[in-house]
């Protein structure tokens, strides 16, 4: 960007100032840059001869852009300093490596570099994070978050029987209306998870033995007094529910039916339903491999100075609670494989040089939260909640969705609920497909005011991503990639020509010399031409055996047959060889083999 005069002026002026320290170039230049630079007379000399000297800069090239951001983490811009957060802070002591030592000495009138300790070079890490699984997730959350005009969104993807972190995006709203990666929210968010927590309450009845599924309550008009305030469903003005039993109530998401079941079973002894959460893990802390997590707080009588009589039916609903999103994707990943509970991870091994140095397997943090009456009662129950309840969004037409819908209002601090406009978290968290999971997943959205639906909104997030996954694991060979241009001719079986035309017709394929309709059968194959089937017939004597090779089972035998012969098969699919020749003389009752492949 300047000419060789404007240098050379530049360079006169610093050498007139007598500096010693005088700078050449005020922006920073590309290591590539550099090297050309080096080339050239005077700034090839080392620095105490020609007395050029340049200040490196280290930095971390993200190749993927924002993607998992947060989570890879980030390095000071100083590089110096090392990592600020995420897996970067979390592994920095493998990544980085070890600085050498090295002391200047003269060796005959040379001075060399003498090595007193190598550097030893930092460790590669493999992260779980699947690119192209948090694009899906990415471009999903944020293309529901502009339609809302959300403050803050969250979506984690994980491996059901690894807990392998696949995706995980972290959005907040930036005062330009862009959404970015400002903090991981999806472990540190500490906000009451709502309605998603309603199965962790009727899964703690059922393993009591309180209730079955077919338990009812009676909600009624769609509002009941607790103890001096009034629990609503969210279609109070509509009427209300009536009786549900205990799959309804989790289909309709009825907050009347599980404050009561558990006030009713619990009122006189909260401390055994908060002992019933804690025997699923669903309080503990996941001790992640990256920094900055929330500890669930699940607060009972033995913890707080006061327990009133609102707290245990509200806490059952998922209020007077705070969890992570994070730690309400492991309960459901429970549910999910089996009752274990596995620890989420984001790193699956360090390498180095090709060789894998360490791995990190999985590791479980309860191996049976409950027990197989009660995973197959709660996992029936989510399933239904999405094929036949309020989740309906969630679903898909190609495979079974089971999950949760959750709706909160998120409390404004000392404030309330009440202050100004209410603000809602809207989510989803579920697995997918569901008779043999494969990926769980939570999705969780922060926007203001009404409407507010963890089914429409945060549902639908969930399916989109779902479906693309699902079809990223279908992995279809490259012949049936067919061009969009292509005039695509079937391979039509030997057999009965009349027929074969029927369907093509039907088909609307074309057919080169059409078979007129004598009503007599008509005996072939056909071949494929560049636009067209074409027929080719065959004789048919009445005391010759027939060729009925390409034939399917059902023609050959027919065909066989009426000729008298017997036919034994052996194979599936078309005629390969048949055992006695075409145009050999019949004799009735003989057996004839066909081999199909």
């Amino acid at each position: 960007d300047k000419s060789a005069a404007q240098f050379k002026a530049h360079l006169k002026k610093g050498r007139q100032a007598k500096s010693r320290n005088y700078l050449i170039y005020p922006k920073r230049i590309s290591y590539i840059q550099y090297k050309e630079v080096k080339r050239l007379p005077v700034f090839c000399l080392n620095r105490y001869k020609g007395g050029f000297k340049e200040l490196a800069y280290n930095q971390r090239k993200k190749p993927f852009g924002s993607l998992a951001a947060r989570t890879l983490g980030d390095v000071y811009a100083d590089t110096a300093k090392g990592a600020r957060n995420g897996i970067e802070l979390a592994f920095d002591t493998i990544l980085k490596g070890r600085d050498g030592r090295t002391h200047r000495q003269k060796v005959r009138n040379k001075y060399l570099n003498i090595v007193d300790v190598p550097p030893i070079d930092g460790c590669d890490l493999i992260s779980t994070i699947d690119v192209g699984m948090q694009d899906i997730c990415e471009k999903a959350l944020v293309d529901k978050m502009k339609e809302l005009n959300a403050s803050v969104g969250v979506v984690v993807l994980m491996e059901v029987a690894t807990g392998e972190v696949k995706a995980i995006v972290n959005m907040t709203q930036g005062r330009d209306g862009g959404f970015y990666e400002m903090r991981n929210n999806a472990i540190s968010d500490m906000l009451e998870p709502g309605s998603t927590f309603k199965t962790a309450s009727i899964m703690v009845a059922l393993e009591d033995g309180k209730i079955t599924p077919d338990y009812v309550v009676d909600t009624g008009n769609g509002q009941m007094p607790m103890h001096g305030r009034v629990m609503k469903d969210h279609n109070w003005r509509r009427g209300g529910y009536g009786k549900l039993n205990v799959t309804e109530i989790l289909e309709v998401s009825s907050n009347i039916g599980t404050s009561y079941i558990i006030d009713h079973f619990y009122g006189s002894n909260p401390q055994k339903f908060i002992d019933g959460l804690r025997r699923m893990s669903i309080d503990q802390p996941l001790q992640l491999q990256i920094a900055g997590e929330g500890k669930p707080n699940i607060r009972g009588p033995k913890e707080r100075s006061y327990f009133s009589k609102t707290a245990l039916p509200w806490m059952s609903i998922g209020y007077e609670t705070q969890v992570p999103p994070m730690n309400i994707l492991t309960f459901y990943n429970g549910i999910a494989n089996n009752g274990v509970v596995v620890r989420p991870k984001f790193v699956k091994a360090a390498v180095k040089d090709g060789e894998t140095v360490q791995e990190y397997p999985t590791e479980i943090i309860n191996p049976k939260m409950c027990s197989d009456q009660t995973l197959r009662q709660i996992r029936e129950i989510l399933r239904k909640v999405v094929g036949e309840g309020l989740a309906k969004p969630a679903g898909s037409k190609q495979f079974h969705v089971s999950g949760k819908t959750g709706t909160a209002q998120i409390s404004q601090g000392a404030a309330g609920y009440t202050t100004g406009t209410t603000n809602y978290l809207v989510s989803f968290c579920g697995y997918f497909p569901s008779e043999a999971p494969k990926y769980s997943m939570i999705v969780s959205i922060q926007k203001p005011g009404a409407p507010a639906s963890g089914g429409l909104m945060a549902g639908s997030v969930f399916s989109k991503i779902a479906e693309r996954v699902y079809a990223k694991d279908l992995r279809l060979p490259l012949v049936n990639a067919i061009d969009t241009n292509a005039v695509v001719i079937p391979h039509v079986k030997a057999g009965e020509m009349r027929e074969a035309q029927h369907v093509l017709e039907e088909l609307d394929i074309e057919i080169q010399e059409k078979i007129a309709d004598t009503g007599k059968e008509v005996w072939g194959k056909s071949h494929a031409a560049p636009k067209a089937v074409v027929f080719e017939s065959r004789s048919n004597m009445q005391n010759f055996v027939p060729s009925v090779i390409g034939m399917g089972a059902k023609d050959a035998v027919y065909l066989l047959e009426s000729k008298g012969l017997k036919v034994h098969l052996t194979g599936v699919g078309r005629v390969r060889s048949q055992s006695i020749a075409n145009g050999t003389i019949v004799k009735k009752g003989q057996t004839i083999s066909l081999s199909l492949h």
